[in-house]
């Protein structure tokens, strides 16, 4: 038994050590960072991602993805959270609806932050919340994320129509003023989303572990990212967000996130506690 036990830790510490070695190559040959992301999650998606190209080991796996520049995307989709739907949590969408846009009516003009944005299913329902109450004219949306493919799709704004009933279910329960099937055409088994929403979005990669803070914001809304990474790159992550928000503007997170014991978490105020909307300090 002992020797089973010893055996296992073994492996596991190679494992570990492995890990490091692959991070530490994907960074030096695609700079790329994830040295900040929480260990335990990335351990996960790349035992996944060794069935997927057939390795034994983390070592042929970063023998494969540094040899083959073509086999970085795939393994990127691995290594970035995919996960997303449109209104995602409508009650989050709700309170921006009911406390905070009476707030965001007040500037002259608007620029919004989606940090990790995925396929484009929240920056969309963001431009849509918008559009229902009269300031998407009004407003420029960041939609950012690290995935080169994904972001390609968001910016094509093409969703499999069987996906629509859900968004729709949603996008009711977040206090919706129109119908969801006003912003898209449907054809062939998709669903297209259409110019309206796209002229008010700019799909752009950034990455929240190496990149720095790029225009002034009065809303971000970074959701169920912040819970893949470690706590110093979480501290980064929230330390961008208080760089681009204006005095007293807004951050949103997810629902099982949480600034409460960050180095940021004196920058900001409670705002909606119960959907993690917080307001920047006036005085910082």
């Amino acid at each position: 038994m002992d020797a089973e036990v010893t055996a296992a830790q073994t492996a596991s510490a190679q494992f570990e050590r492995e890990l490091e070695f692959l991070i530490d190559a994907i960074y030096h040959k695609y700079h790329y960072d994830f040295r900040g992301y929480a260990s335990a999650s990335l351990r996960r998606r790349l035992k996944t991602a060794m069935s997927r190209f057939e390795c034994q080991t983390l070592s042929q796996l970063q023998d494969k993805v540094v040899h083959d520049p073509a086999a970085f995307p795939a393994l990127l989709d691995f290594l970035t959270v995919q996960v997303s739907e449109m209104f995602r949590d409508p009650e989050y969408f709700r309170a921006l609806r009911e406390r905070v846009v009476p707030l965001l009516r007040t500037y002259p003009s608007l620029k919004v932050w989606v940090a990790g944005c995925s396929a484009g299913e929240e920056a969309y329902s963001v431009a849509i919340l918008l559009h229902e109450e009269g300031l998407l004219s009004k407003t420029l949306i960041y939609a950012t994320d690290i995935n080169a493919r994904m972001l390609q799709k968001a910016a094509a704004g093409v969703y499999e129509v069987q996906r629509i009933a859900g968004f729709t279910a949603n996008h009711h329960r977040s206090g919706a003023r129109t119908s969801l099937s006003d912003y898209y055409s449907a054809a062939y088994g998709r669903a297209v989303f259409n110019k309206l929403l796209k002229d008010h979005i700019v799909f752009s990669d950034h990455s929240l572990a190496t990149d720095t803070v790029f225009a002034e914001v009065q809303l971000v809304s970074c959701r169920n990212v912040l819970i893949y990474f470690d706590r110093s790159l979480q501290d980064r992550a929230l330390g961008l967000f208080r760089e681009a928000l204006c005095r007293q503007g807004f951050l949103g997170i997810g629902a099982k996130e949480s600034i409460r014991f960050s180095s940021q978490a004196g920058a900001f105020l409670d705002f909606v506690p119960a959907q993690k909307i917080f307001q920047r300090r006036a005085e910082l």
